[in-house]
């Protein structure tokens, strides 16, 4: 064996190696930075709520933000858009698919009638601006002006949030200065609405959940050095994994396009995809699926929008139709799923799982074309 094919193996034993290195950095930094960020908020009384919606989203989807923004910096533009595609590919598709094989998801009226749709019409908007060819364009391009109008999407989903936080926390004072009145007329409520009982219950749930267990004492200069040691984490990880997948790419001559589809996308969404299969196992169905639905619209509105808008466009020529395709057919198939029963169980899974395997074998196919 040559000396030049020892240092090359060499090399890619160690790129692999820095590359779990930069996962390992990447999902444990995002881990801390979430338990940072939600023990400030509870300091500054932020609703539970919100936290979850904002916040956890924010921290799972922490790794591709750091990965987009490293692969801007490194002119690496087809990692950007590729780990966003594979990433919204993989939450719904494998992610909800391995989950609803844990327990049936239920989904909440709420999810399908307001957060499905918007990340249904985000991701039109999204493929949209990444087909430039289909509007008599030279190429297709994902500029500054395509970053801001996803921001502004992002934006009015945030205030779509942020009013619902305030309307349940309004919702839940009047209860509590109204429970006087309605024990006592608890016993004649509950023969006339036996149907409803169900449902009141799990309204009930639910809104233990978001007021449980926020009195307990946070040590705010402990959450702040865990929010800098989140960062540090994140940052250093999207930089080993970008460099080391760059450099995997170019020793088997496979493209960043179908590393950022696969490798990349898998690793960053790891905290997706832990979190929605035991928040299911939990029985927490709707973290489960709120997880994903947030994540994906983060991704667009956060991941790909704001390092675009703030440095700056990167070409999208290296990204096919088919891949487009599959990106919407994912949320389109979500919608459908969820309106239909308001439940997604081991069939519906095992559909998406099928939809990921024949997308993700036409990309790995496609890459020894």
């Amino acid at each position: 064996m040559s000396l030049r094919r020892i240092k090359n193996k060499m090399g890619l034993v160690i790129n692999l190696v820095l590359l779990l290195i930069g996962f390992i950095f990447l999902i444990k930094g995002a881990d801390v930075f979430v338990d940072g960020a939600s023990d400030t908020a509870r300091k500054f009384r932020v609703p539970k709520m919100l936290i979850g919606l904002t916040i956890v989203s924010f921290g799972t989807s922490a790794p591709e933000l750091a990965v987009s923004i490293q692969s801007i910096l490194s002119g690496k533009g087809d990692i950007l858009l590729g780990n966003v595609v594979g990433s919204n590919v993989l939450n719904i598709l494998l992610i909800l698919g391995l989950a609803s094989l844990v327990g049936t998801l239920r989904v909440n009226t709420a999810t399908v009638k307001k957060e499905i749709p918007v990340l249904v019409l985000i991701t039109l908007a999204f493929a949209t601006l990444l087909s430039d060819k289909i509007f008599g364009l030279s190429e297709n391009s994902f500029t500054r002006q395509d970053g801001i109008v996803l921001l502004l999407f992002f934006c009015i989903f945030i205030y779509y949030l942020i009013g619902m936080a305030q309307k349940k926390d309004a919702g839940r004072k009047t209860k509590e200065t109204k429970s006087g009145d309605v024990e006592e007329k608890n016993v004649s409520a509950k023969i006339k609405n036996k149907e409803n009982k169900a449902e009141e219950t799990l309204k009930k749930i639910e809104e233990q959940n978001e007021t449980d267990d926020d009195e307990t004492p946070v040590n705010l200069i402990k959450a702040l050095g865990m929010i800098l040691v989140g960062i540090i984490g994140v940052v250093f990880g999207s930089d080993l994994v970008v460099k080391s997948a760059s450099e995997i790419a170019a020793t088997f001559g496979v493209s960043q396009r179908i590393i950022s589809l696969t490798i990349v996308a898998l690793g960053t969404s790891l905290p997706e995809l832990v979190t929605s299969v035991i928040a299911t196992k939990k029985g927490e169905y709707d973290i489960a699926i709120g997880n994903v639905v947030g994540s994906n619209i983060f991704n667009i509105g956060i991941v790909a929008g704001l390092p675009v808008a703030i440095l700056g466009g990167v070409g999208g020529g290296a990204f096919s139709y088919i891949d487009l395709v599959a990106l919407i057919m994912a949320a389109v198939t979500l919608f459908f799923f969820a309106k239909h029963g308001k439940r997604i169980g081991y069939k519906k899974g095992i559909i998406f799982l099928l939809m990921f395997v024949a997308y993700y074998t036409y990309v790995i196919m496609g890459s020894f074309a």
